[in-house]
């Protein structure tokens, strides 16, 4: 058997620190002649190692003990029932060992609920790293529980178990703990920013009318399911024309002349627009007042009306942006359009790179060390303000979670300008970001050779971006919501983080052979 420690409620709950009783799990079975299996067994074994000894265990405990105990005390205040005492609390501390286990293990292998709930019964190495009973019988959360588990904590609290992990891997003792020969170098910093694309479609104008539509008949349709109805035409009719216009005016446009016909389809399309959302109206209001006659709770009603109150408030805006790009033919400001009616939080972000002119979702900051450990992140769900703008937010951050050991800053051009020169001046920080003004960078070049290695490491930080945007976040997040985004976006680099702490003493070890 091996040993695998288990949170137990303390003796004095008051104490800020969670005891640790020893729990036994089921001793790997032993696989030969399958390479990939044995380096996924090392890999998991040296990140279980970190979770324990690093203390991002203990913290993602700590915190899930204190959330439990205010939700307790908040209904004891409003005089609900409150799950308490120890029972209820070793529970709720299991599954938030679980939660932490099975998200880091799902983000890994870059699986959905459902798969990794699959992987998870059919392999043994996946249930002892999320420390799951595996003796009389095997017992895995299913798909919607670990989608439980992937919103266990909010990201504001993610961001101190993020930080328990760097503060373990800079302090050389804890580091030794964990596998490492010495903590990881801090000390220089490279920067650089990025568009996490939303899962949206093509923002195009007119198609956000047909997705109007189609929700508010579908929520129409749900509605009358569920045994209220109001005298409206059939609602699939609805469907068809909407869908028939939106291929006439994809046709439309692929034809010589084919503005004018545009301008048509558009106008009948506003139509059927404004009928269909005076029926949501009319099927909106009913629910609200008759929920009671159908087969819904009062709550199940409530996301049907969140989901229609959604589409009601932006119909109008959608049909006026339309109006004025085809018919009027006028430019609508980037700040001022709708993407998206589902994610009112996403924004164009203009790349200017091959392939990607523009973007639509969010901006992301990475900050990484020379070793590829990502230092500091945030997802804005503002547009941004500028490279350069975005680094003198977020210095301090970067600096903090360095230990106050930052000696250099490496970036592009783009976070170069005079504040954030004068900015590193004054904090005593090699300026590492490359100048905007060519002048400048060319006298760089010829007379600073730390300057050109810095600049030559740089390419990496673009790779350290595409392996968290692709690997770990499956290039696309399918998270609906900014705040849901948000969450991923730290349970991926809280992954990444701890793939890397766990790889670099193979990385170490192979250096000096790559080298010769």
């Amino acid at each position: 058997m091996l040993i695998h420690p288990l949170p137990r409620r303390d003796t004095a709950p008051s104490t800020a620190t969670l005891s640790i009783q020893q729990r036994l799990r089921q001793a790997l079975p032993l696989v030969f002649g399958c390479k990939d299996y044995q380096v996924e067994q090392t890999l998991l074994a040296h990140i279980d190692q970190i979770l324990r000894e690093s203390g991002v265990e203990r913290t993602f405990l700590r915190l899930c003990r204190e959330r439990f105990e205010a939700r307790a005390q908040e209904a004891r205040d409003d005089g609900r029932r409150a799950q308490s005492g120890g029972g209820a609390l070793d529970r709720h501390l299991y599954h938030s060992l679980c939660a932490l286990r099975c998200t880091v293990l799902k983000t890994l292998i870059g699986a959905g609920y459902r798969e990794t709930s699959r992987q998870l019964a059919h392999s043994p190495l996946y249930r002892w790293f999320c420390a799951l009973e595996d003796f009389d019988a095997v017992r895995v959360p299913a798909k919607s529980t670990l989608r439980d588990y992937a919103h266990w904590l909010p990201a504001s609290e993610m961001r101190r178990v993020l930080d328990s992990l760097t503060e373990a891997v800079a302090d050389h003792a804890r580091a030794r703990r964990i596998g490492l020969e010495s903590e990881l170098d801090m000390t220089v910093t490279w920067v650089d920013s990025t568009c996490l694309p939303a899962h949206i479609h093509f923002p195009t104008d007119w198609v956000l009318m047909r997705d109007g539509v189609r929700t508010l008949i579908k929520s129409i349709l749900t509605i009358r399911r569920h045994g209220l109805r109001r005298r409206i035409p059939e609602p699939e009719d609805f469907l068809a024309r909407i869908n028939a216009l939106a291929m006439g005016m994809a046709a439309a446009a692929r034809r010589a002349g084919g503005q004018s016909p545009r301008k048509h389809i558009l106008r009948s399309m506003k139509r059927i627009s404004k009928v269909v959302e005076e029926h949501g109206r009319r099927y909106r209001d009913a629910l609200d007042t008759h929920w009671a006659e159908t087969d819904l709770t009062r709550p199940e009603a409530e996301v049907i009306l969140r989901r229609i109150d959604n589409v009601l408030h932006q119909m109008p805006e959608a049909r006026r942006q339309a109006h004025e790009r085809i018919i009027g033919g006028r430019q609508v400001p980037n700040a001022d359009k709708i993407l998206s009616l589902y994610e009112g939080d996403v924004h164009v972000v203009v790349r200017r790179k091959a392939g990607a002119e523009v973007e639509f979702g969010n901006s992301l900051l990475l900050a990484e060390s020379g070793d590829g450990f990502i230092l500091d992140h945030e997802l804005r769900r503002g547009a941004s303000p500028g490279d350069a703008r975005w680094l003198l937010e977020r210095y301090a951050h970067i600096r903090q979670a360095s230990g106050e050991r930052l000696c250099g800053m490496v970036g592009d051009r783009g976070f170069d300008s005079a504040a954030t020169r004068r900015l590193l001046e004054a904090e005593d920080v090699y300026d590492g970001l490359c100048p905007r003004d060519p002048a400048r960078l060319a006298a760089r070049v010829r007379d600073d050779e730390v300057f050109c290695l810095a600049m030559r490491r740089r390419a990496q930080t673009e790779g350290r971006i595409a392996i968290l945007k692709n690997v770990f976040l499956g290039g696309v997040p399918r998270a609906k919501g900014f705040t849901n985004r948000q969450l991923q976006v730290a349970w991926a680099v809280l992954t990444h983080n701890l793939w890397l702490t766990a790889r670099l003493p193979w990385a170490r070890r192979r250096t000096p052979a790559l080298a010769a």
